[in-house]
């Protein structure tokens, strides 16, 4: 994985010249890069994304600028999906690097924060292929059904014997595995659902989608999920 340090003061020592050219804000005196930081903090969000997006690649002061206002949205993203992961902040460093590079594809600077954490979604995602048999990397508990069809992610606090936990960790596994095959859409809602606990509107906000589109992609989702996992269970029964 690539371990660029990629952080506002990596990015003000010129660290990102390795992917482009050298910004011309490195340029500017000291004074003058004090009121650009004062005038960028004034922008809202469409503002910000249109000056990133003025170049090829963004200036280092408009992207420090953005990096600051979402940082610990993505660190915050990455603590939920992979609590127990060592390397979060090198997995951050990837999302941003890929921000950069791509930051002039997004169309619609609103949607910023959901196409953000898409990236940051999928790279868990890609890692997580990679590291195939690791166990308990996500924040769930072993789903149990509602009366409503709803899905409870929650277990009892009682101490597992040393088997339940086996079983615990090979039912993360399988669930890890099952939410990387759902298709992009599905499974990014699903993660702001169940892994995040995010409510449905903001969920919406987020993907840029209706309310309507946003609870059918979840109830789709969750009755893929629910497939894989009757077909796991049925297999443990059987064996």
């Amino acid at each position: 994985m690539t371990t660029i340090q990629l952080d506002a003061r990596a990015l003000s020592t010129g660290v990102l010249d390795s992917v482009t050219k050298i910004s011309p804000f490195q340029a500017i005196q000291p004074d003058s890069q004090k009121l650009i930081a004062e005038h960028l903090n004034q922008l809202d969000l469409t503002e910000l994304i249109t000056v990133c997006q003025r170049n090829r690649y963004p200036e280092q002061a408009p992207f420090s600028e953005l990096m600051r206002r979402y940082k610990s949205h993505v660190d915050r993203q990455l603590y939920h999906l992979a609590p127990d992961w060592s390397d979060r902040a090198d997995l951050a460093q990837e999302v941003w690097i890929r921000v950069y590079r791509n930051l002039n594809r997004l169309q619609a600077p609103v949607k910023f924060k959901g196409w953000m954490s898409r990236i940051t979604t999928n790279l868990f995602y890609d890692e997580l292929r990679k590291r195939k048999r690791h166990a308990g990397t996500l924040s769930l508990d072993a789903p149990r059904h509602l009366d409503d069809g709803q899905v409870d992610w929650e277990i009892a606090s009682e101490d597992p014997s040393p088997v339940d936990t086996m079983m615990t960790h090979e039912f993360y596994e399988r669930l890890q595995a099952a939410i990387a095959e759902l298709p992009e859409v599905f499974r990014t809602t699903i993660v702001l659902r169940e892994i995040q606990g995010l409510p449905y509107e903001e969920i919406a906000e987020i993907t840029g989608v209706s309310l309507g589109t946003v609870k059918s992609r979840i109830a789709r989702a969750r009755y893929r999920l629910q497939g894989e996992l009757k077909r796991y269970i049925d297999g443990q029964h059987t064996a």
